[in-house]
């Protein structure tokens, strides 16, 4: 049809694009008689190994036949193109799946079980499940399935299929196997094949038989040890076999003992005691296992921090093994090889003789500890700021500041806090961890001068953060130096971009503010103006109408006009117009009526009537009500009209429209007084720019009698 010829000519250009050839379908789905496969057939034909096409068609062509008979000679077609999709999409188990289920709607029994085959025969074995989830089928055939597995060298889905046999209480073998000798089967596949088997833990599987068939402890232990030897980690296995030889041992021989003492009727004493050795000996074998087990674990890895910890609390009680282990955990591990933080080691050290009142001892583990070299600049600041928080639980103040002043000292030439090559110790002077520390104790217990000192020493290292200036500035306002904190603030500004400088913004403008009433507004009033250059364009008619607020407040509201004007100058366009209204507002209150009339003038400029209609509406109103030539001659033509034109706004357009008149009298008018021009007259009244506490006087103007009518009268007889 015509309505094809357009797709009919991108396929013409474009034979090889599923994008194309899919555009076209979807075209072609409603047309009659499923003229829709004639396309799909065409697009097969040059594209016939595209997976989406053929899924499609065969999704098509299901739907056109599912509500027919199953013999309907149409189910058949359907077969046949199911058969020519398999030639390209064999490996696609999708296309099978539906294949398969067709067929099975047909009750095709025999023609069903052969495409199964086919299936399973031409898609990989880890896609099988999807065709026949052989399990669920058969799960008590689950031996055999693990038997084919093994052999097609699938020794990880084998394993664990054998766990999952293993675990299963209620599986039954069907060839007669006792679940000891299932899990002999899962130790040797699992132990002997270490690089195939990745997806079980081995070690904890084969100590679970451990506990659970202490009869086969030798052959477990073995089939442990096996394994690590094969994966190639040699000084682990020599480990299992250790730890192997001190369990078994104890246990076969207090076993075989407790059995040759039960078969006598009358045992001798001496044998009672050879009883009670041998169970003594095995409980303390009980005691140190997990000490044993700690030791075999710092013997792979002697730098493992954390092992060292967990080694200390075994010896819980114990004084003299946990200052040995310390020591030795010290001596042993290497900063750079360190698994795990290595200064708290030494910090547990040292509180370990700080709980037992040996101060002295203490501070040589932590004055050791500041020379180690360390990784990180960090863990030696912790080491200092330890070794200070000692001293002041001890109530060693000056000793706590003498360490803080030792840890800041700057090195004798100059270090750049980053660089690696550097030690950890000549980097120490730039941390702000130390540096905070010592502020904090300076405010404590030091004197108004050294904890000054130390806040400017972090403002001139260059590694002070807001909180640092906030900080500083409270302090000194505490001690009444409010100059000195507005000076502390200033340099935090300086140091900080937004919007990391907002919170001593903040603080700053709230403490100015605080300060007024002391003679402290014009600063304050500086410290507004220069907020409004400093904040985000977005946040700057916030800032304005606060600086507005305030200076209204302080000195009244004609000040004001300045910032107003300042506001409209830097403000972007929409905010403009919203200041302008505002403003020429404030003049109409005062009675300024040129004023605001001047302001409106010069915010039209910005106004387009299209865009902007609700300025235009505002400043026609204002017109409308201040215009004074406007409403003499609105009242004229009131009386004019007479009973013809009723009110103003029950006026219609046209000749007799007297709001038009006006209106158009008014521009002329307006143009007339302004030659032409619409310009932003200068309303600053005074030459001087800063402003001064001082009275502003209110300017009195006559009142026309008009005004009063009859009342004037009245008030002169008064």
């Amino acid at each position: 049809s015509d309505e094809d010829l357009p797709y009919e000519e991108e396929i013409l250009r474009n034979p090889y694009s599923v994008k194309h050839w899919l555009r076209y379908i979807d075209h072609k789905k409603t047309a009659p008689k499923h003229g829709v496969n004639i396309i799909y057939e065409r697009a097969l034909k040059e594209l016939p190994g595209s997976y989406k096409l053929w899924y499609n068609y065969l999704r098509t062509r299901r739907k056109q036949i599912k509500h027919r008979c199953i013999i309907d000679p149409s189910y058949e077609e359907v077969n046949n193109a199911f058969e020519r999709a398999l030639v390209f999409m064999h490996k696609m188990p999708r296309i099978w799946m539906d294949y398969c289920t067709l067929l099975t709607d047909q009750c095709k029994i025999t023609r069903t079980r052969k495409v199964f085959d086919r299936a399973l025969r031409a898609l990989p074995v880890t896609q099988h499940h999807r065709i026949w989830p052989y399990l669920k089928l058969s799960p008590e055939s689950a031996e055999e399935y693990v038997d084919y597995l093994t052999e097609t060298g699938k020794l990880d889905e084998a394993a664990i299929v054998l766990a999952k046999i293993v675990n299963d209480e209620n599986f039954i073998s069907q060839h007669g196997k006792s679940k000891h000798q299932l899990w002999n089967e899962l130790c040797e596949l699992i132990s002997k094949n270490p690089q195939e088997v990745r997806s079980l833990n081995v070690d904890a599987i084969i100590r679970g038989g451990l506990r659970r068939y202490t009869d086969q402890l030798g052959h477990l232990w073995n089939s442990l040890a096996n394994y690590y030897v094969r994966s190639g980690l040699f000084e682990r296995a020599r480990d299992i076999y250790e730890e192997a030889i001190q369990t078994v041992t104890t246990e076969l021989s207090l076993s075989k003992r407790m059995e040759e003492i039960a078969k006598k009727t009358n045992p001798t004493e001496d044998e009672d005691v050879d009883l009670e050795l041998r169970l003594a000996r095995f409980e303390y074998l009980m005691e140190r296992r997990l000490l044993l087990l700690n030791s075999v674990l710092l013997r792979q890895n002697p730098h493992n921090v954390q092992e060292w910890h967990k080694r200390v609390q075994l010896y819980e009680g114990k004084p003299h093994e946990i200052i040995n282990t310390y020591t030795e955990a010290v001596q042993t591990v290497d900063p750079k090889m360190a698994v795990g933080k290595l200064h708290t080691l030494w910090v547990e050290f040292a509180k370990f003789y700080e709980k037992n009142g040996q101060i002295d001892d203490a501070r040589l583990i932590f004055e050791k500890a500041t020379h180690v070299s360390f990784v990180k600049v960090a863990d030696l600041a912790t080491v200092w700021c330890e070794w200070t928080e000692m001293e002041i639980r001890n109530e060693n103040y000056e000793e706590a500041l003498r360490l803080m002043h030792k840890a800041t000292a700057l090195p004798s030439r100059k270090i750049a806090y980053h660089d690696d090559n550097e030690t950890v110790q000549a980097r120490l002077y730039k941390s702000l961890k130390v540096w905070s520390m010592y502020a904090d104790l300076e405010e404590s217990f030091g004197t108004f001068k050294s904890c000054k000192a130390v806040y400017d020493r972090i403002i001139d290292l260059k590694i002070a953060t807001p909180q640092i200036i906030i900080n500083y500035g409270v302090f000194l306002e505490e001690n009444n130096y409010f100059e000195e904190a507005f000076r502390a603030y200033e340099k935090g500004i300086s140091l900080f971009k937004w919007p990391n400088v907002y919170d001593i913004w903040n603080t700053y403008l709230t403490k100015f503010l605080k300060q007024e009433e002391y003679g402290m507004a014009r600063h304050a009033m500086a410290v507004y103006d220069r907020a409004t250059k400093a904040v985000p364009e977005h946040e700057m008619f916030d800032v304005f109408n606060i600086y507005i607020k305030r200076a209204a407040e302080i000195y009244g509201i004609p000040k004001t006009r300045q910032i107003y004007e300042k506001a409209i100058g830097v403000l972007p366009e929409d905010k403009t117009r919203e200041m302008c209204v505002r403003f020429a507002d404030m003049e109409t209150k005062l009675g300024e009526i040129d004023r605001a009339r001047a302001i409106y003038a010069h915010c039209s400029q910005i106004c387009d009537p299209r865009v902007t209609n609700e300025f235009w509406q505002i400043w026609k109103e204002f017109e409308a009500m201040y215009n004074t030539q406007v409403n003499m001659m609105s009242a004229q033509m009131l009386s004019s009209a007479g009973s013809t034109a009723g009110t103003v706004a029950d006026l219609a357009p046209g000749v007799k429209d007297g709001m038009r008149l006006l209106e158009a009298k008014a521009v002329e008018m307006a143009g007339a007084s302004t030659s032409g021009n619409i310009m932003f007259i200068d309303i600053d009244d005074d030459d001087d720019d800063e402003m001064e506490e001082e009275e502003v006087p209110v300017e009195k103007q006559s009142i026309p009698s008009e005004v009063f009518g009859s009342l004037k009268k009245t008030i002169e007889e008064d």
